[in-house]
C-alpha cells in the first residue's frame, strides 16, 4: 500500500491589505477543487471568500505534490490549508486580543508593524492508515463513502436501444463543502459509469491491437443519454470526523451507481424473454450495448445467429 501518497502541502500568504494568496498541491481540472479550497481557507481564517485568491499548482510553491487522484485531494489539501491557517491565526492572536473590535485588515496591518510573519506552509498526512498484505492486517482506508441509486429504463426489443426514464440517487458526502459541486460530481460520475456499463465496448484485432482507442472509435455518453428525470439527494445528518470539516470524497465513489441502469435493463430483458416463452437465467455482459440487448431478447430472428461457446465473453459483434 502506497502510504506515502497520503500527504499534502499548502502555502498561505497574508498581505498588508488583508488579501490572502493560497497555493496547495492539488490540480484543478474542472472538478471544483480550487473553489472548495478557497472555502476551506475562508472558514479557517473566518474571513469572506472574496478576500482569498488562489494560484495554480506549481512545485516552486508546494513541492513534492501527491497525484490529484482517488478523490482524496479535498481531504489532503484541505487539511494542509487548515493547518497553515491555524498557524497564522495563532500568530495574529496577540494583536487580535489587543484590539478585539478591530477588523481583519486592522489586525493584519498591526501584525505587519509588529514584524509578525504573515506567511507559512501547512502540511497534512492521513493518520492511522496502512495495510500489510502479507498478514492481512491494518486499516487500508480512512473512511468509507456510501450511496444508493434506483433507475427505471425502457428497452426496444427490436433494435436493442434503451432509454433511462428516471434515476434517483442518495449519496453520503458527509457535511458537504459545496453541495452544488458535489451534486455535479455525482451526476458526472454516474454518467461516466453509465458509459462503462452500457456503451464503451473494447474491441481488439486478432493480433491484439486495440481498435477502440478514443471517443472517435467508440460511443461515449452524450446529452441524450442523461436520464429523462435525474434526482440527486445528499444524505442529511451525516458527519465524517476523519476529513476536512466533516466532508467526504465524492469524485469517483458514485461511478458504480450506474450499475442500477445495467440491472434495470437486465430486468427488462427478462420480462421480454418471459413474454416470448423463455424462462430461467441468462447471461448479460457489461457493457450492455444495443447488440447485447437485442440478442438477449431471444425471438425467431435471433435463432439465426450462432451463440458463443459456453464460458466465453459475449460481445455480440462480428469479429474484425
Amino acid at each position: 500500500m502506497d502510504i506515502y501518497l497520503n500527504q499534502a502541502g499548502a502555502l498561505v500568504h497574508i498581505y498588508q491589505d488583508g488579501s490572502v494568496l493560497l497555493t496547495h498541491g492539488g490540480v484543478e481540472m474542472g472538478q471544483g477543487l480550487h473553489t472548495k479550497m478557497i472555502q476551506v481557507a475562508s472558514r479557517a481564517l473566518k474571513i469572506p471568500a472574496e478576500k482569498i485568491h488562489i494560484s495554480e499548482t506549481a512545485t516552486n510553491t508546494v513541492p513534492n505534490t501527491s497525484p490529484t487522484a482517488a478523490s482524496a485531494s479535498s481531504d489532503l489539501n484541505g487539511m494542509a490549508i487548515v493547518n497553515a491557517c491555524q498557524m497564522l491565526l495563532e500568530r495574529l492572536e496577540p494583536v487580535m486580543q489587543e484590539n478585539p473590535k478591530g477588523s481583519w485588515e486592522d489586525w493584519v496591518k498591526a501584525a505587519y508593524f509588529k514584524r509578525i510573519s504573515l506567511s507559512t506552509t501547512g502540511f497534512y498526512k492521513t493518520p492511522g492508515i496502512g495495510f500489510d498484505f502479507k498478514t492481512g492486517t491494518g486499516k487500508p482506508f480512512n473512511y468509507f463513502s456510501n450511496g444508493a441509486a434506483c433507475s427505471e429504463v425502457e428497452i426496444d426489443c427490436l433494435t436493442g436501444d434503451h432509454l433511462v426514464l428516471r434515476t434517483d440517487i442518495v449519496m453520503d458526502v458527509g457535511t458537504s463543502l459545496n453541495p452544488a459541486i458535489d451534486i455535479g460530481q455525482i451526476e458526472g460520475a454516474f454518467m461516466q459509469g453509465y458509459g462503462l456499463m452500457m456503451m464503451e465496448q473494447v474491441k481488439t484485432s486478432p493480433s491484439g491491437m486495440m481498435f477502440t482507442r478514443g471517443p472517435g472509435n467508440y460511443k461515449i455518453p452524450g446529452f441524450g443519454d442523461i436520464p429523462v428525470e435525474f434526482n440527486v439527494t445528499l444524505l442529511k445528518g451525516s458527519v465524517n470526523e476523519r476529513a476536512v470539516y466533516s466532508s467526504k470524497a465524492i469524485g469517483e465513489p458514485p461511478l458504480f451507481l450506474s450499475a442500477s441502469v445495467f440491472f434495470a435493463v437486465k430486468e427488462a430483458i427478462m420480462a421480454a424473454r418471459e413474454d416470448a416463452g423463455h424462462h430461467g437465467n441468462f447471461r448479460l455482459d457489461s457493457p450492455a450495448t444495443p447488440e447485447c440487448i437485442r440478442m438477449a431478447c431471444e425471438d425467431q430472428f435471433t435463432q439465426h445467429f450462432p451463440k458463443p461457446a459456453e464460458g466465453t465473453y459475449q460481445p455480440w459483434f462480428v469479429d474484425l
